[in-house]
């Protein structure tokens, strides 16, 4: 077949904080499906994904983990990728964002733009999102915290590099119109165009230094870029692309890219900050920005915090490859969040695989060994029922190929098994095992056997893209190597005298309630374990002391306002509490059991009386209650049902 041109799809690169859960997985094999079906249709495809491995939160993780950032990425690199792989997807590029080429090609891309005088040195003081890896203004935020995520921020000021985004605001607003395909479903190009571009962009930070995991800006060492600006650029320079020469030939072949396939909640940095990179950089805008739904569980986000989090390799240890992909790319809608629970998974394994599928396939070649040895006869008695089906095999290929060039997955399946419904139709109608009571039906049965054959040929050919395992199994039933595209241009391409392979089956059906114990099982046994409880030191206890000596001690209720990690201290976290008559700044030395998000927001106890004293250069007026609870374990006493200045005696 000859190539149809080029077609380069990526997916955003996975942050490398921790373990991809099955809404992460959601977008690769999404992207997987693409490639698969642009390749077979003829396209000559480059699928890149990846890891990015840089930023304050992946610094946190490691000093976490007693690790360096450069194990833990490595390590967690290795963790997205396996799960990629458990789900056979075909990805042409796996690429990292430690990469030395990358670094040195992203250090560069930061001098020409400061060189050609759109970046520019300044301070900056604002809202900080660590799990977004942004900055916010007051005006942004949503109810006080990230508009993005919804996780608290944190009020931060240093000094940055910043880019000009006002310059090419204009220009970007124009591309979008001219461009109406650019930003994909509809409804994101509206939020993006209503919430960012007409309110008047910002110029963005792109430098941090309050931290050290990243890219150093090379004429500036105590800076690193900006983690979006290190992310971004991954499209282009894995592709060849050179900051300060000529690109590479496969850079000049593939860019700029057909889709940038991402979820909805990083559409702003690839519609709005990556096109004005591009843009400053002379380079062409890719030709559409995709942002898909979230899977939810039930109706709520999967959240470590809320326990509700399932892992795409659970999955298919419990379901198998092929009911996993099925469930992903067909039940999640368009442009909508779709949602996903066990009960959903069995339900529509047992409906649409077990019974529409694989039950048909399974008798049909199993009523071919058993009236034809085997072998197909011929296909010349035919009757007026089996043009229906013929009609919708040959009406197929197009119609999947309207809804994968609008990149709507769900409906592109649903042409292929709209195949599959009509032949067990057309099996209900002609009813072989009567046929084959009847000596002289023999050539009807013939005929109706090879129809359904045939049928499910076109079927598997299509399906291929998106259950890749399940179609070769068909095609081995069916003894078959007609299982290109091209193959599908009429109807009666498995020759008369053609010998199938053996009934196998597919997909068993579940029982559902045995299913859900085997579930229960499984997550039991693949909890996260809980931290073995370090024994309480022995009890020394302390002189009495009377009464007069308590009273003297005032415990105050506090707001936890703002908390942030003291620079230069490995122990300390410095909050910004409101005792409800006035506000304080007080140290605490819980760093090493606590993220300063874990307590914005909470009600704490505070011994308000305690004389200042100076920590790390910064005073603090207080002192926050915690419980030693092992020499390795410390808890805060948290105060939530009580209101800030209220006294506790």
């Amino acid at each position: 077949m000859n190539s149809k041109g080029k077609y380069y799809l990526t997916t955003a690169i996975a942050y490398t904080s921790g373990k991809p859960h099955v809404g992460n997985t959601y977008e690769i094999v999404l992207a997987d499906a693409i490639a698969r079906y642009k390749r077979k249709d003829g396209y000559d495809v480059l699928f890149q994904t990846g890891t990015d491995e840089h930023g304050q939160k992946i610094q946190e993780k490691a000093e976490k983990a007693g690790m360096t950032p450069q194990a833990f990425v490595d390590e967690m690199a290795a963790e997205v990728r396996r799960n990629w792989d458990v789900l056979h997807t075909s990805y042409d590029r796996f690429i990292r964002t430690t990469d030395p080429m990358h670094e040195k090609k992203v250090q560069q891309i930061f001098k020409r733009l400061y060189d050609q005088g759109d970046i520019y040195k300044g301070s900056y003081e604002g809202w900080y999102c660590t799990p977004c890896e942004s900055f916010f203004t007051e005006s942004q935020l949503k109810d006080g915290k990230c508009p993005d995520c919804g996780a608290p921020v944190q009020k931060a000021k240093e000094e940055a590099y910043f880019f000009r985004m006002s310059k090419y605001a204009d220009r970007l607003m124009q591309y979008i119109e001219d461009h109406p395909d650019f930003i994909q479903p509809e409804s994101r190009k509206n939020e993006m165009v209503n919430n960012f571009l007409k309110p008047g962009l910002q110029d963005l930070c792109v430098s941090r230094t309050s931290f050290s995991w990243g890219i150093p800006v090379e004429f500036d060492p105590g800076h690193v870029v900006y983690v979006w600006l290190d992310a971004l650029t991954n499209y282009i320079t894995f592709l060849g692309y050179e900051p300060e020469g000529e690109s590479t030939e496969e850079y000049k072949k593939f860019w700029p890219a057909d889709v940038h396939l991402i979820g909805k909640d990083i559409l702003r940095f690839h519609t709005i900050y990556w096109p004005i990179f591009l843009m400053a950089l002379g380079e062409e805008l890719p030709h559409q920005v995709f942002g898909h739904p979230w899977l939810l569980v039930g109706e709520g986000k999967m959240s470590k915090s809320k326990g509700n989090v399932i892992y795409a390799d659970h999955l298919v240890e419990l379901f198998g490859v092929d009911a996993v992909r099925y469930y992903l790319l067909h039940e999640m809608p368009f442009a909508n969040d779709g949602t996903i629970t066990y009960e959903l998974l069995i339900e529509r394994t047992n409906s649409d695989l077990a019974n529409i599928l694989g039950n048909l396939v399974n008798r049909t070649v199993t009523m071919c060994h058993r009236y034809q040895n085997g072998v197909m006869g011929s296909h010349d008695v035919c009757e007026p029922v089996d043009e229906e089906l013929k009609q919708v095999c040959l009406e197929a290929p197009e119609k999947v190929r309207r809804a994968m060039d609008q990149l709507k997955v769900g409906d592109a399946i649903d042409e292929v098994f709209a195949i599959f419904r009509r032949a067990n139709k057309y099996i209900d109608e002609t009813m072989p095992w009567v046929l084959g009571k009847d000596e002289s039906k023999k050539g009807r049965l013939d005929t109706v056997l090879y129809n359904l054959l045939e049928s499910i040929r076109f079927g598997a050919v299509l399906l291929e893209a998106f259950l890749p395992d399940a179609a070769q199994k068909i095609f081995a039933q069916l003894n078959t190597d007609k299982t290109c595209f091209d193959s599908l241009s009429s109807f009666g391409a498995l020759p008369e005298g053609h010998q199938v392979g053996q009934a196998e089956i597919l997909f068993a059906r579940m029982d559902a309630e045995k299913k859900l114990e085997e579930v229960a099982v499984f997550q039991a046994a693949h909890a996260p374990q809980e931290e073995k409880k370090e024994p309480l030191p022995p009890h020394e206890p302390k002189d009495t002391i009377v009464y007069d000596d308590f009273a003297k001690v005032e415990l105050t209720v506090a707001k936890v306002l703002h908390c942030e990690k003291v620079k230069k201290s490995k122990k300390l976290l410095r909050f910004e509490l409101d005792l409800g008559y006035e506000k304080r700044q007080v140290l605490s030395g819980i760093a090493q059991w606590y993220e300063p998000e874990d307590l914005i927001g909470h009600n704490v106890v505070v011994v308000s009386n305690l004389a200042p004293r100076k920590m790390m250069g910064l005073d603090s007026c207080g002192m926050i209650l915690s419980a030693t609870c092992g020499e390795n374990d410390v808890r805060v006493v948290l105060a939530d049902g009580a209101v800030p200045g209220a006294h506790l005696s």
